[in-house]
């Protein structure tokens, strides 16, 4: 590649990132619904057509914010994964501290909530991306839980899913909303000790 090819991507790339910052900015205050490929051009003291040579589309830009929110929230899990404690704990802490994010960075702000929604509402790819690679890194601990006796001997990519699956009310933007503070509801605690013992 030349240097003249190197600068064109690395200018392109620095253009991708600022319309996503703006987006993302305007979608927190105004909402995904309220917010328009104009106002993101605006903002950026650019036209909408200059916008649209990097994305197609407003639900273009969406998908890619939507990802870079995921591949936090997978950073999280990888982090935890890698501490030195037993596998029980590690899996303890993904699901907990990504209830802790989804409660205080999803529900309270209320714009960032509907950002999600949307993006599952609409199945996009970044959803399944997202859980695949959850489902890898629980796998990959709970693997290391059954060479250490801590977990029964069977297949840990099933066992990842299953436990995903079980401990989706604690992470899963919808239900946490409809189940928060709710007295009949087990705490978050409670249902992933229950999610555990069944690897046990």
């Amino acid at each position: 590649m030349s240097i003249e090819e190197i600068t064109l991507d690395s200018t392109r790339q620095e253009n991708v990132e600022r319309i996503l910052e703006a987006a993302e900015r305007l979608f927190r205050h105004y909402g995904y619904s309220k917010t328009t490929v104009a106002d993101i051009a605006r903002d950026l003291g650019m036209s909408p057509a200059n916008v649209y040579r990097f994305f197609a589309s407003k639900e273009q830009i969406h998908q890619a914010i939507a990802g870079r929110m995921l591949a936090a929230a997978v950073s999280l899990h990888r982090a935890i994964s890698a501490l030195p404690l037993p596998a029980a704990e590690r899996l303890r802490r993904c699901i907990l501290e990504q209830h802790k994010v989804t409660v205080e960075t999803m529900l309270d702000q209320q714009k960032v909530h509907e950002m999600v929604i949307v993006a599952i509402e609409r199945d996009w790819q970044v959803i399944d991306k997202y859980i695949d690679e959850l489902n890898l890194i629980h796998a990959d601990i709970i693997e290391e839980g059954i060479q250490a006796g801590e977990f029964a001997k069977q297949d840990s990519a099933i066992a990842a899913r299953c436990f995903g699956a079980s401990t989706a009310i604690l992470c899963h933007p919808q239900l946490v909303a409809q189940c928060l503070m709710k007295d009949n509801r087990a705490t978050p605690e409670q249902l992933v000790d229950f999610a555990i013992k069944a690897l046990k």
